[in-house]
């Protein structure tokens, strides 16, 4: 069997009926059985499935458009002690682009045998002029060897010919030599004192030369037309009329030209795709050497680029062909890269933004509004993936989810991928407001790898009621360092420093405007319909669910207009909360949207039950070991966490804090504090600095390691064997603040 030599180019049907069975390094054909976060499970026999870790994959899981059913070719790289079987990507995914299959039956006759299989002709096709580098048309002017010999034969046969046939002549061609030699005397030979023997005979070496003279002549001519051809050509090239990228649906079949810029650029196991992007759309350019192999190599990400080929649809999605690919130089570039940038600022800028309801601290940001809203439509338009950070709560979602409403469709318009929305958009929950170096290196990690890996563009970072904060200014500067474009919007007032690490930041207070009523849930509604008019209706009733209390009038109403009334306003809110704290690291993008966005009422109703039951088992605990106490003029309620409720359940200590204090709370001047067991939670009826009480509470108790770790959430951290002193210095440092 000489074919086992060349297994890398074979895949193999397996018929046997374990995994130790299997051969590493060999190409076997499965069928997609099911996803799962790390990876995708490939059956391989009836008994016998492997994993394709994410790992292994060419591009990201979330963009594999396999389906549970589908016929794939995964290689065996491992098969452990305990069968499981771990599978590496292939480059190749059609049976044309091996060189053949064979059967591996370990127990049966047919082991070694070819497997009868119609060939895959579904993959892509190749190109129509293979790809290369550098000049790809003959410069003007200039001939073949061949061609250049064989000219220079015909001269000599003519000449040798010509003077054969003019010595033969009569005294006629004699006479019309005589007067050339006379005529080439008087103009081309320089005058000289010798005499000139008019009567003299032209010999044939003189019959010659003027023959071969005439001859230079006629092929100077020849050589201008044949100069003039390629410049001809190379002008009705030049002329070819440009098609924009939005309307080669209607040129299916068709060769075109395009022109812009390229987005991205993805290589897989059969053509490399480069995206591009003009002013009007994007579009996949499909280009072919052989199967994995990178079409033009020296082409990447922010070249200008005109694309010659044939528009095709395939699986549902148009994708043009690519025939030749030739690179601007800069006078190019830079003529099409200022029509696209043209576009974009007329496309990217809203006219204006019309608030959901009338609001003074959100039309006191109407400006930086609508700068937000220009860099994520221009970041939509440039191919730029968002990455939207919000906190893990209920107005944190509501936030996101609204942004995420808007930006979505634009994305589905932008992109003819399928899977483009989960490629361009990402949301990444927040344990809490402040944007860390650890979020910060997460997101530069990704960022960087999807860079390497597949050659995107770096994202902007829009970040929803966090980041504010000083204690961000690390984490933005992370972020800044690589270039990454940083977008902050917060309802609650932003420290100075914050302004000068961000490129947007939206904040009612910078503007002079008191949003203690403004959530932002809120303020991120308003931003999605200066985003996404289309999307007024779909999130009218979002301000409404972000808060838990003192909602403005004017955001009932509205939600009440759109069929949300209090009881279902209170719902979709507690749903939310709850499905915020489990898998809080995850976005939850589909189930989130059906909670908020869905008319079926059962799925909200249902999870906000299991809220309350929640809620209410831990309050009733909680409740009855509360201690009541005065300090000087304020009385708080103070709550021992770690004795009193559970602390890797629901609700998270932040949620139960909140409710304590709403049930609790008497006069103006109340505290409530939750304890843990190095960090303390202060609620207060009256406005506390945080940082001030912990300065304060820091000098009266200097060795309890008193920082204040989470300004919007009134966190404060110590230290463990400091406990008590602590929680006494922070309950006399607020007494003295009110």
């Amino acid at each position: 069997m000489d074919w086992i030599t060349h297994e890398e180019d074979v895949w193999f049907e397996f018929r046997g009926n374990s995994p130790h069975q299997l051969v590493p390094g060999r190409f076997y054909k499965g069928t997609v059985d099911g996803y799962a976060d790390f990876g995708v499970f490939v059956d391989l026999a009836p008994n016998v499935t492997g994993l394709l870790h994410r790992s292994e994959l060419d591009r990201r899981l979330e963009t594999l458009d396999w389906e549970p059913g589908d016929d794939v070719f995964v290689q065996v790289k491992n098969v452990r002690d305990n069968g499981n079987v771990d599978l590496a990507w292939s480059i190749r995914e059609t049976e044309s682009e091996f060189r053949g299959a064979r059967i591996h039956d370990p127990d049966g006759d047919a082991d070694g045998q070819p497997v009868e299989s119609e060939r895959d002709d579904s993959g892509p096709k190749p190109i129509k002029k293979r790809p290369q580098s550098g000049n790809r048309t003959r410069p003007a002017g200039s001939t073949t060897e061949s061609k250049t010999e064989a000219e220079s034969e015909a001269s000599e046969a003519d000449a040798s010919d010509a003077a054969e046939a003019e010595t033969s002549e009569t005294t006629e061609v004699e006479s019309a030599t005589d007067e050339s030699a006379t005529d080439e005397s008087a103009t081309d030979e320089p005058a000289t004192d010798e005499p000139v023997d008019e009567d003299s005979t032209p010999t044939a070496a003189d019959v010659v030369g003027t023959v071969a003279a005439t001859e230079t002549t006629e092929q100077e001519a020849a050589t201008e037309v044949a100069e003039a051809e390629p410049e001809a050509a190379d002008e009705a090239e030049a002329e070819r009329e440009r098609t924009v990228l939005e309307d080669i649906d209607d040129h299916v079949g068709e060769d075109v030209r395009v022109e812009g810029e390229i987005v991205s650029v993805r290589q897989t196991g059969g053509p490399t795709v480069f995206e591009l992007r003009d002013e009007t759309a994007v579009a996949d350019c499909a280009a072919f050497v052989e199967a994995g192999v990178r079409a033009y190599p020296e082409v990447d990400v922010g070249d200008f680029v005109r694309i010659d080929g044939e528009v095709e649809r395939r699986r549902g999605e148009l994708q043009i062909e690519t025939e030749d690919l030739h690179v601007f130089d800069e006078n190019e570039a830079e003529t099409v890269q200022q029509r696209l940038s043209d576009a974009l600022s007329d496309e990217a800028r809203p006219d204006a933004v019309a608030p959901l309801a009338s609001h003074e601290p959100v039309a006191a940001v109407g400006k930086s509004l609508l700068d937000a809203a220009e860099a994520i439509r221009r970041a939509v338009l440039e191919s730029r993936p968002i990455v939207v950070r919000h906190t893990a709560t209920a107005d944190g979602y509501v936030a996101g989810a609204a942004v995420e409403r808007a930006v979505l469709p634009l994305i589905r318009s932008e992109h003819p991928r399928d899977d483009a929305e989960y490629h361009y958009f990402t949301r990444r929950p927040l344990e809490e407001a402040v944007y860390g170096m650890d979020a910060a290196t997460n997101d530069v990690s990704r960022m960087l790898e999807d860079r390497d890996r597949h050659d995107e563009k770096l994202p902007l970072v829009l970040l929803l009621g966090a980041g504010s904060t000083s204690e961000s200014l690390d984490g933005l500067g992370l972020l800044g360092v690589y270039g990454a474009e940083r977008v902050v919007v917060d309802a609650a007032p932003a420290d100075e420093e914050v302004a000068g690490e961000v490129d947007v930041l939206v904040n009612p207070a910078r503007e002079g405007s008191d949003a203690n009523d403004l959530s932002v849930g809120a303020l991120a509604s308003t931003l999605s319909v200066a985003v996404n008019e289309d999307v007024r209706d779909d999130v009218s009733h979002l301000p409404a669910v972000s808060y838990w209390e003192h909602c403005p009038e004017q955001y009932l109403d509205l939600a009440a207009d759109h069929g949300f009334d209090a009881d279902r306003v209170r719902e979709l809110r507690e749903a939310v909360a709850l499905e915020a704290y489990y898998q809080s690291y995850q976005d939850k993008r589909e189930l989130i949207a059906d909670l908020l966005f869905d008319a079926d009422e059962g799925l909200a109703g249902h999870v906000s039950e299991q809220f309350r039951i929640k809620l209410e088992d831990e309050v009733e605990t909680a409740q009855a070991n509360i201690e009541f106490r005065d300090v000087e003029d304020i009385s708080a309620a103070v709550l021992d966490a770690d004795a009193y409720s559970h602390r890797f359940d629901f609700p998270p200590t932040s949620l139960l804090a909140d409710e304590l204090h709403r049930r609790n709370r008497e006069g103006d001047k109340f505290v409530t504090v939750v304890l843990g067991t190095d960090e303390l939670y202060v609620r207060s009826t009256g406005h506390l600095d945080l940082r001030a009480v912990v300065e304060a509470a820091a000098e009266k108790a200097p060795a309890a390691g008193l920082a204040a770790a989470g300004i919007r959430e009134g966190r404060i951290e110590f230290l463990t064997g400091a406990r008590d002193e602590a929680l006494e210095a922070v309950l006399e440092a607020a007494a003295d603040q009110f």
